[in-house]
């Protein structure tokens, strides 16, 4: 991996500038992400709607580290969250940082209710960990791509690497609808990174959990 032509490309990739309120947030947690040694690769995706997928995870942490790639690209990412979280007072701050609030109860199917989001919005980029759990997994919950591909959004290849400290964005796929076949794909990318514990990340190929 040429790391020099990955950092040239994150520079090269990144969107415009926002609004006031995102800039400044954008300072902090980049600010904060570069304060912990840490530095942007990859080149973000170019699509307004997108999956992206958020890997290793295995800390809270990993949350900062996301958020400093997406603000440092100026991503407005989402994140699902149970639909309390955006009620209360401090509900509008959840949803300013990207909740997307959903309903666990099982009334509405959650992959629908996230279709819908993507078919009501204009740009939407939800980040989404298909490890679902900080445990040590062989095995990835399958919500992402049925989201990706109901939604008929493509999704990008984000990545945490613990060891080098570096993250970011280095490819697209296009779910053809055979699992086993796309995953086969990205296996290879997410073993050649180093979680924090230095657990490996996936089975030998990435297996299928039932959400």
């Amino acid at each position: 991996m040429d790391i020099a032509e990955m950092k040239a490309r994150a520079e090269r990739s990144k969107r415009p500038p926002r609004s006031v309120a995102y800039e400044i947030a954008r300072v902090f947690f980049y600010g904060l992400y570069r304060l912990l040694g840490w530095q942007v690769l990859g080149e973000a995706p170019k699509d307004k709607k997108i999956v992206i997928i958020a890997a290793p995870h295995e800390t809270n942490w990993d949350l900062t580290q996301m958020l400093g790639i997406a603000f440092y690209y100026r991503i407005p990412v989402r994140w699902m969250g149970k639909k309390s979280l955006g009620e209360g007072p401090f509900g509008w701050l959840m949803r300013w940082w990207g909740l997307l609030p959903v309903d666990r109860s099982g009334s509405t199917r959650l992959v629908d209710q996230v279709v819908d989001a993507y078919e009501a919005a204009d740009e939407m980029a939800l980040v989404i960990a298909p490890e679902g759990t900080r445990a040590d997994v062989k095995a990835w919950k399958t919500g992402f791509y049925n989201i990706a591909l109901e939604a008929e959004v493509p999704v990008a290849l984000g990545f945490i690497d613990y060891a080098n400290k570096f993250g970011g964005v280095d490819g697209v796929l296009v779910p053809c609808g055979d699992y086993a076949a796309d995953m086969e794909k990205v296996a290879g990318f997410y073993r050649s990174r180093v979680s924090r514990f230095n657990h490996p990340l996936t089975g030998e190929p990435i297996e299928r959990q039932a959400d």
